[in-house]
């Protein structure tokens, strides 16, 4: 359903105007029935001035009469013929300037933690061109080496439910093609909510990768002592020679 020009303001003028529900007047301008209500009770939308949608060819006073006489009357906005056919303007998204300069670091982004998404995809989801996109794939961009991946979200460039509907179009066209998904990739597939919510993959800390055969310690019941082991003393140990009565007469014939 089409809606005013300058809603809050046309809500401000029913509200002050007519004998119109709050309800009737938030279906109209497509705002919250308690958003009416802070209208009136001068909470919300203070100093704004009323649109008059009767003056403005937005509103007839016939449906306005109609309205205030039925609660369950829909209020319809005027038929304006030289609006009638009337496309909405097909474009790429519009960046802000102070954004532009970020527009490739989020593209970068994409690319790397989401390649499963067509260029056209990233193209709409932040406001670029295909031939953008492909010189980052292929790292022939004249900035590739000070560029860094950002989120686009992050960024500002996209909503996250953009970016949610987005990934998982893409999540279904990757099951309809029945191709065999990693954890990593399915991780990637899947909107933020369901993947914060997936228990985490144990990883083997990269110091200690390769030796996961080995264990930190030693087998415990090599550590206790074997009954059959003998008994080493210092002696033994340094292989000491034992005296006899030849020493003991060379030392004293040195005298």
């Amino acid at each position: 359903m089409a809606k005013p020009l300058m809603a809050k303001a046309t809500a401000v003028w029913l509200v002050d105007n007519t004998m119109i529900s709050f309800k009737q007047i938030g279906d109209f301008v497509g705002m919250h029935e308690l958003e009416i209500q802070g209208i009136a009770d001068g909470e919300v939308a203070v100093g704004v001035k009323g649109f008059d949608p009767v003056a403005n060819n937005q509103l007839t006073q016939e449906e306005i009469d109609k309205a205030e006489a039925s609660p369950m009357h829909k209020l319809r906005l005027k038929f304006n013929p030289a609006a009638a056919g009337e496309e909405k303007r097909r474009g790429p998204r519009y960046t802000p300037l102070s954004k532009r300069q970020d527009r490739p670091n989020s593209i970068l982004w994409l690319v790397k933690f989401h390649p499963e998404l067509s260029d056209g995809q990233i193209a709409k989801l932040v406001g670029t061109t295909k031939p953008t996109i492909q010189s980052i794939r292929e790292r022939t961009h004249w900035n590739i080496s000070n560029m860094q991946p950002i989120d686009p979200v992050a960024l500002g460039l996209c909503k996250q439910s953009e970016l949610d509907a987005v990934v998982q179009k893409a999540a279904a066209a990757k099951a309809a093609e029945g191709g065999v998904m990693s954890d990593d990739e399915r991780r990637k597939l899947v909107s933020t909510e369901q993947s914060l919510e997936m228990d985490a993959e144990p990883k083997m800390p990269s110091g200690i990768e390769g030796l996961e055969a080995f264990t930190l310690g030693g087998n415990p019941a090599d550590d206790k002592p074997k009954e059959e082991d003998p008994i080493v003393d210092a002696d033994s140990f340094f292989n000491l020679p034992s005296g006899g009565e030849d020493d003991e007469d060379e030392e004293e014939g040195r005298f």
